[in-house]
């Protein structure tokens, strides 16, 4: 008997699954959009203290943590309050980062 020695072939195996076009985009798309939620409601206390904290962050130029909620997802931001676009309801960040006021969760005060 001639013994034979294993080679593993590594990456190499798999490649048949990566032959279907677009199979990996779909499946990312699909992972997108099944952890996508919807936006949380906020209770009249909530923007009370949105509102205060905003302010204080403004005043005092203080660094602010933002949670807001875009697409589907929550994110994060930071960053020192430039300018309150009170017409547009708009809150431009020292990054230049424009935040919809809408889409504010939670401001966060560092």
């Amino acid at each position: 008997m001639h013994s034979q020695t294993y080679h593993d072939r590594g990456i190499i195996k798999w490649a048949p699954f990566d032959a279907l076009i677009g199979y990996h985009s779909i499946i990312k798309e699909l992972k997108y959009r099944l952890g996508k939620r919807n936006k949380p409601f906020l209770s009249d206390d909530q923007f009370e203290e949105l509102n205060r904290n905003l302010m204080i962050a403004f005043t005092q130029n203080l660094e602010i943590e933002i949670e807001f909620f875009n697409e589907g997802y929550t994110k994060y931001t930071y960053g020192n309050i430039r300018k309150i676009d009170w017409i547009n309801k708009v809150i431009i960040l020292s990054n230049y980062e424009r935040i919809p006021a809408d889409y504010i969760i939670e401001i966060h005060l560092q």
